[in-house]
């Protein structure tokens, strides 16, 4: 079983920067993959960011450019370092994992973009 908590979400300006945090109950270099998933009231979850074992990434076209994912395999954590947010980020982001074919997902942690 693996238990994921995210942390580092809050209430930042646009313009301003987060960044998220993910950490892991087993080891991290184990995992399949890992991601940053998020999302607005009303609207489906989506794929923000992943990055997989092999330390190949993807991000949504929304955020390229502005958002990067990292790994820590000593801290078993993951990174959504956030820039240049805007309103329209403003989301719950949960963090997920994929570990011998199951999907394990985190409580969420709610990021606010507003003037």
């Amino acid at each position: 079983q693996v238990q994921l908590v995210e942390s580092g979400g809050g209430l930042v300006l646009p313009g301003g920067s987060l960044r998220l945090s993910c950490a892991a109950s087993g080891s991290i270099s184990s995992f399949y993959a890992m991601g940053w998933y998020r999302q607005a009231p009303g609207e489906q979850r989506e794929l923000v960011a992943a990055i997989t074992s092999g330390g190949s990434s993807k991000f949504a076209d929304s955020v390229k450019g502005r958002f990067t994912i990292s790994t820590d395999n000593a801290k078993n954590t993951m990174y959504l370092q956030m820039n240049s947010l805007k309103p329209e980020d403003s989301a719950v982001y949960y963090c997920k994992a994929v570990y011998r074919g199951s999907n394990y997902w985190g409580q969420g942690t709610q990021v606010t973009v507003s003037s």
